[in-house]
């Protein structure tokens, strides 16, 4: 007898539909399992039988076929086990054809028949509400993340045999959420008002967390680099319920979701050691997964002693930083991540980090200097809209009990800034901020005044400013005219901006 079970997977951060197929023939007692699957899936057979058999139900002595259709896709995972379970139980007449209309089933079997969770469950359920009167059957601990999409119809059994049950009897009863489970969010504890003076890298990353700009901090070691970088997303605007379900789609496929965690409120903060991979870091592997870009997305990627990253990982993120997105490409496959964040680098302005410190003597040779900046290609530094050079601060200074103004304040200005940037790019798709607008709409028309212009042309011919440059140096004016609430782009700000570019 054969059966069908429609179930789905996820390529990238989005699902298509698998139909499994199971043939129950007579022949001598084996499991064959083709339409390309990975060794996760293939072990599913153990998996499944065991099942079954505490389950209650028998598994007779047959040539069992099963088929994961589309043939041509790889499959990987433990998501299979449910539905192949399901079309052992109709293939062999244990469970009516009928019962399985409408359903789609995804998630793991345990040796006893305990379903649990698998990755990629709020894409799926994303994918699963385009089918009209479909339910999604996956594990409980799966609910609250599929319940993110509002449409969803779900259901979640705890074991296969209360879902064999409940489609025997002809319905499956709703699976409940708890709402105010699925709607937490995470709270970070850094604030702004811990750092003493570096008024300057202050400055520097509100203008980047108001237009999404990328940020070096050059200091030597103890000024305070990281402390800063750490607290950028303190002052990042709220994600939009668009972005918070794109960032919990990733880390649900990454398999990354806090436990407890179904929705990823805050923005994304990764600082991956210096030591990761290319792979690691871009993303990759056989079955490609997410890596630490797409991980950042709409939030920081902080590299931390940007200069001790492989020079080809470092590379690696020039198209990411253009694109806003990541394709790997396969022989069989090309998958694409989205990838728009904000780049945070730290680094030593020398090997001893003393370089350019007045209360310390630098022991490097203007050869080891030059050799070690240069480990950060031209392309790339190019590519960095805002280079700041951070001094040490005076142990006096720390002692004092006087705040600084608090990520609270920073982040209202902030917020009014990306406001006026949101009403400004309403009509271009894709474009919710300055750092992603293209260099010569801004140019044209972005409010750049005469005066202001005529400063920038004069400036960019002395420091040899690239075509890049100019146009990073445009947008970089117009997120400190929106932090003043300027509808034009006046000197000030080009000349702001500029102190920045050529730190």
């Amino acid at each position: 007898m054969l059966a069908a079970i429609r179930s789905a997977a996820v390529l990238g951060i989005d699902a298509y539909d698998v139909t499994v197929e199971v043939d129950s023939a007579r022949g001598l007692p084996q499991w064959t399992i083709v339409g390309l699957p990975t060794g996760a899936v293939k072990e599913s057979r153990e998996r499944v039988s065991a099942a079954l058999v505490n389950a209650g139900f028998t598994v007779p002595p047959r040539r069992i076929t099963i088929n994961l259709s589309p043939a041509d896709v790889r499959k990987a995972g433990s998501s299979f086990d449910l539905p192949i379970a399901l079309g052992m139980l109709v293939a062999t007449g244990q469970l009516r054809a009928d019962a399985m209309r409408n359903v789609v089933a995804v998630g793991e079997l345990g040796l006893d028949g305990t379903i649990r969770p698998v990755r990629g469950a709020l894409p799926i359920a994303r994918h699963v509400t385009r089918s009209a009167g479909a339910t999604l059957v996956l594990p409980p601990a799966n609910v609250a993340e599929g319940a993110l999409v509002g449409a969803a119809r779900l259901a979640a059994p705890a074991t296969l045999g209360e879902l064999v049950v409940g489609l025997a009897d002809g319905g499956l009863p709703g699976a409940v959420v708890d709402e105010h489970f699925a709607a937490r969010t995470i709270t970070l504890l850094d604030d702004f008002a811990d750092v003493v003076g570096q008024e300057s890298a202050k400055r520097a990353l509100e203008i980047a967390a108001a237009g999404g700009h990328n940020v070096c901090l050059i200091g030597p070691p103890g000024s305070g680099k990281t402390m800063l970088a750490r607290r950028l997303p303190t002052i990042l605007p709220t994600l939009t319920e668009e972005e918070a379900l794109e960032v919990t789609a990733i880390h649900s496929v990454a398999g990354l979701l806090p436990p407890g965690q179904p929705l990823i409120g805050a923005r994304p903060f990764r600082a991956p050691h210096h030591s990761i991979s290319s792979a690691g870091l871009i993303g990759g592997g056989s079955a490609p997964r997410p890596g630490e870009v797409s991980l950042a997305h709409h939030g920081v990627l902080f590299l931390d002693e940007l200069l001790e990253f492989s020079r080809h990982v470092v590379e690696s993120l020039r198209q990411p930083m253009e694109d806003g997105r990541v394709v790997i490409a396969r022989a069989s496959t090309t998958v694409a991540f989205p990838a728009r964040f904000t780049l945070v680098g730290a680094m030593n302005p020398c090997p001893c980090g003393n370089a350019g410190e007045p209360t310390r003597v630098c022991s490097c040779a203007a050869s080891d200097i030059a050799r070690y900046r240069a480990r950060l290609s031209g392309p790339m530094a190019d590519r960095i809209d805002l280079h700041v050079q951070i001094g040490t601060v005076a142990l006096r200074d720390l002692a004092s009990p006087t705040r600084g103004e608090s990520s609270v304040a920073i982040r209202a200005r902030v917020e009014a800034a990306r406001a006026r940037q949101r009403a400004r790019y309403a009509r271009l798709s894709g474009v919710t901020c300055n750092a992603h607008a293209a260099g010569r709409w801004l140019d044209a028309y972005g409010g750049l005044d005469r005066a202001a212009r005529e400063l920038l042309a004069e400036a960019a011919e002395r420091v040899h400013l690239t075509a890049r440059g100019y146009h990073r140096v445009v947008r970089v004016a117009r997120t400190i005219a929106d932090l003043d609430g300027d509808d034009a782009i006046l000197p000030r700000h080009v000349a702001e901006a500029l102190r920045f570019r050529s730190a």
